[in-house]
């Protein structure tokens, strides 16, 4: 099991990263202007939307100095502020993730990987 892992005073607290993924990937597209993740496909170079059952594939999550890292690969809305998604983006996760998991982000990355016209 790979995890993110903080000490107490009672023992040890694993959090595997596919549950951090998965939860942040569920904050992420509740933002304004995130269509959703994106899946690049490493064969043929191709992007598109993840379902919402594989929305962990958009994002990956690494632990550096005990702080948390992560990668976000993103579809956002035409016509958007690229700049006023990003922000609100990390804004809500970091605040989000860091009251679920009890654990320190150090930085998140966003890869704007495409475009959609949304109705």
């Amino acid at each position: 099991m790979k995890g993110s892992s903080m000490n107490t005073h009672m023992g040890n607290i694993v959090i595997d990263n596919d549950v951090i993924a998965q939860y942040a990937g569920s904050v992420a597209v509740e933002c304004f202007g995130i269509v959703g993740m994106a899946g690049v496909s490493v064969k043929d170079g191709l992007v598109r939307l993840l379902k919402r059952d594989s929305i962990t594939r958009g994002i990956s999550v690494g632990l550096v100095n005990n702080k948390l890292v992560l990668d976000f690969h993103v579809i956002v809305s035409y016509g958007v502020s690229i700049l006023a998604v990003a922000d609100n983006l990390v804004s809500s996760v970091k605040y989000k993730v860091e009251e679920f998991t009890g654990i320190e982000i150090e930085k998140i990355n966003i890869y704007v990987d495409g475009v959609r016209v949304i109705d």
